[in-house]
């Protein structure tokens, strides 16, 4: 390695103290955008004719554009404690913000989303910048912060939100999600995979995928607040996505999906409300050059998709380049076996367009084509056939695009998106054809097969073949047999394996006997992640990601999976186990626990989240007695709801804890231990010259610290798509302080916080 160049010149810092090209992190929506004017006459041109937008709103649409986009959050739905943080906000939050006036701009009062089952969606015009300057904010920007990184609470733009909901999952469905980064619609989906929080492991799964390495890490970030052991991620490439093989009934069987998202890479001019560089980037050839992109990777999702199932195919693109040339082409060459599903009664109250069905091509430079006919030879690797609309009036009407939707900007005040709903009546064309003398798996297509040459047509224009240099694999199933196999290929950093343990593993006795585990307890499911020296943490999987997992491990690159349940604790040995309960897998552990649990209540609750290590005479007399009988070691916190008593919470709460000699303490993170106060009533805020709200002042160094932890936790959940480092394990980033003794494990600090009296 080189010595690094010293002499190196430093940016030359701008009139407000920072480096040449380097945005303040504190400006606001369109904050370093400054010269960027919200105009493009190529856009407007191409859009008006079109005439995607209905006659008379185009300059409303317009507008619409140039305005920023609300903020929306959405409240995880599948925690049995929604309600709670419902009403929370509702009663607390929301009436505290509204009717406010920051920088001369009205807080309006933050709205539920109409088409949002159950009110857990909402939105407010609070920027950013407002949000995190505004003192009169700080309480409720405080509450976005912790909540959203306990997994409570996501920031998700609300056309985001729509995919899933059209996928109409249960719990029992097999889920691929093609282009997962960074993961909110896959926190939905896991979300609505445990709607049923009584069944620790649902028998579907999510696996998340996406091509990028790095943005796989951002992607476990935000599965890892669910604390769900059905999601597994993997880092392959969309288009060319391997296929997997599970045993069913004693025989090896190809896996095919229930469900699919396809939320296909796309130019994005549906984002230029918050992508204001949109505006002087965008042109139509993007569209051109993704289209086969797009294309291929739709095609690959409906290989692998169940006869019945659904495939989502979605975009935040307006352009029928990117959406119903897409699906067009895949329902012709589906020949059948693929209809477009009437989603229009599924959302009540979503504002949408119908798909168009007459579209025209246009080059960067302004030149229109209605045909491919009438395409110039020079233009047709970059302008494809596919690119048209059907010229057979009749094949046109079957194939009812007017059932995709469009969403508008200025109808909800939303950005722009697309979406379409596939459901799969057969297999596919190509995978009917086998060699002779053998059938494929009954309701399974057979792997395909090299086509007959006499069969190949002379006049055939393959869509497949577009020349851009993300054409990979992908080829034409009618005019070219699939690639052979190959050896895949790693990128990125190489992950720990994942090493199941047998029933017999020493591991187990010590453990079974501690917490008086109950016979049906899966040992099947439990991991670690090394296979040789001492196991540090162990992990659980449902039944059904083992079998994939160990039917594709040369096939596929898990970046992820798995909930923490246990971590080694040396000092446990001594008490006769030496691993104690992670919180993390707190909720899927719990239901096979049938010793060392304490029964407290509201107060003790607010005792062992706000004292360090209290006596256990600080407990309530029920709790206290429950302690005093039980051995010194890791310990489960349980308040059960009281039906008669409406002032407490009404779910259930369990806490990792440990009881020591004489003291008892609760291992939580920081930002689930100010979750847990709110639900008990107590609110923990510190402003901005350090004071707790229990009258306490920090030290400058403390201060400055929580400063800063608080802001690297909002950069990375405020900003939806920014990559994050984090290490190989897919660890979360820790906070830069904590009030209380900290102990590390691959998903961040447990600790244990003073935070204050409760009020």
């Amino acid at each position: 390695m080189g010595r690094k160049n010293r002499t190196r010149q430093r940016a030359q810092p701008n009139r407000d103290g920072r480096p040449e090209g380097k945005r303040n992190r504190d400006d606001g929506w369109g904050a370093g955008y400054s010269e960027i004017i919200k105009e493009n006459k190529l856009f407007e041109h191409y859009y008006t004719e079109l005439k995607i937008v209905p006659e008379g709103e185009f300059e409303e649409f317009m507008e619409a554009m140039r305005e920023p986009l609300p903020a929306t959050i959405r409240i995880t739905g599948y925690k049995s404690h929604a309600k709670e943080i419902l009403h929370t906000l509702k009663e607390k939050y929301f009436k505290e913000v509204q009717d406010l006036v920051v920088d001369g701009q009205k807080i309006e009062a933050p709205q539920p989303l109409s088409w949002y089952p159950d009110e857990l969606a909402w939105h407010t015009n609070l920027s950013r910048k407002i949000l995190r300057k505004s003192p009169l904010l700080e309480k409720f920007h405080q509450f976005l912060v912790s909540e959203t990184e306990s997994g409570n609470i996501s920031r998700q733009e609300a056309v985001s939100m729509i995919p899933p909901l059209l996928m109409k999952i249960e719990p029992q469905h097999k889920i691929l999600d093609m282009c997962a980064a960074p993961g909110s619609k896959t926190a939905q989906l896991i979300e609505m995979l445990h709607s049923d929080m009584d069944i620790p492991f649902p028998e579907g799964f999510v696996i998340a995928n996406d091509v990028d390495n790095k943005r796989c890490y951002l992607l476990v970030h935000q599965a890892k607040r669910l604390n769900s052991p059905c999601i597994m991620v993997v880092n392959h490439d969309a288009s060319s996505i391997p296929r997997l093989h599970f045993d069913q009934d004693g025989k090896k069987d190809i896996l095919f999906y229930d469900r699919i998202l396809c939320d296909v890479p796309c130019s994005g001019d549906g984002t230029m409300r918050k992508n204001i560089d949109v505006w002087k980037k965008w042109t139509t050839s993007n569209s051109i050059h993704l289209h086969g992109l797009q294309i291929r990777i739709a095609v690959r999702g409906v290989e692998q998709l169940a006869v019945g199932g659904r495939m989502v195919y979605s975009t935040c693109s307006l352009n029928p380049i990117e959406d119903e040339a897409v699906i067009a082409a895949l329902l012709e060459k589906s020949e059948g076996a693929l209809e477009l599903a009437d989603a229009s009664a599924d959302l009540p109250g979503l504002k949408y367009m119908p798909g168009i069905t007459s579209w025209k091509v246009m080059t960067k430079e302004g030149q229109w084509f209605s045909d491919w006919s009438e395409v110039p030879t020079s233009r047709h690797t970059q302008i494809r056939p596919t690119m048209f609309p059907p010229t057979d009036p009749e094949k046109l009407a079957n194939m009812k695009l007017e059932r995709c939707m469009r969403i508008l900007p200025h109808h909800q005040n939303t950005g722009g998106f697309f979406v379409a709903v596939l459901v799969k009546k057969a297999p596919m064309p190509w995978n009917r054809r086998h060699p002779k003398g053998e059938t494929p798996a009954e309701g399974n297509p057979s792997v395909p097969d090299t086509p007959d040459p006499s069969e190949v047509k002379k006049d055939h224009v393959c869509g497949f073949s577009s020349v851009t240099e993300l054409h990979i694999d992908m080829k034409c199933s009618v005019c070219s047999s699939p690639p052979p196999p190959k050896k895949m290929k790693l990128f990125g950093f190489k992950e720990d394996p994942f090493v199941f343990l047998t029933e017999d593993d020493p591991i187990f006795p010590p453990i079974q006997a501690f917490y008086d585990l109950s016979p049906d307890f899966p040992k099947l499911n439990v991991l670690t992640r090394t296979r040789e020296g001492k196991k540090r943490n162990l992990y659980m999987v449902s039944k059904e990601l083992r079998n994939v997992l160990l039917n594709n491990s040369e096939r596929m690159k898990v970046i992820n999976t798995g909930v923490k349940v246990w971590s080694r604790n040396n000092d446990g040995e001594q008490f006769g186990c030496a691993f104690r309960l992670a919180q993390e897998g707190i909720y899927t552990l719990c239901p096979y626990i049938r010793a060392r649990i304490i029964n407290i209540s509201v107060e003790d609750v607010k005792v062992l989240l706000t004292q360090e290590n209290p006596f256990l005479s600080k407990l309530g007399d029920d709790a206290h007695t429950q302690a005093k009988k039980l051995e010194m070691g890791s310990i489960v916190l349980r308040y059960l709801p009281d039906p008669q008593d409406l002032d407490a919470p009404q779910c259930p709460i369990d806490l990792c804890g440990w009881r020591g000699k004489t003291s008892i303490r609760a291992f939580v993170s920081r930002n689930e231990c100010l979750h847990y106060l709110r639900m008990v009533g107590v609110e923990v805020f510190r402003d901005k010259q350090g004071k707790r709200n229990d009258g306490s002042t920090e030290t400058q160094e403390e201060s400055t610290e929580d400063a800063e932890g608080l802001s690297q936790e909002a950069d990375l959940l405020e900003q939806e798509g920014e990559e994050t480092e984090q290490n190989a394990n897919g660890t979360e980033p820790v906070s830069s302080t904590c009030d209380g003794p900290t102990s590390y494990g691959p998903s961040g600090p447990e600790l244990s916080i003073p935070l204050g009296t409760p009020s």
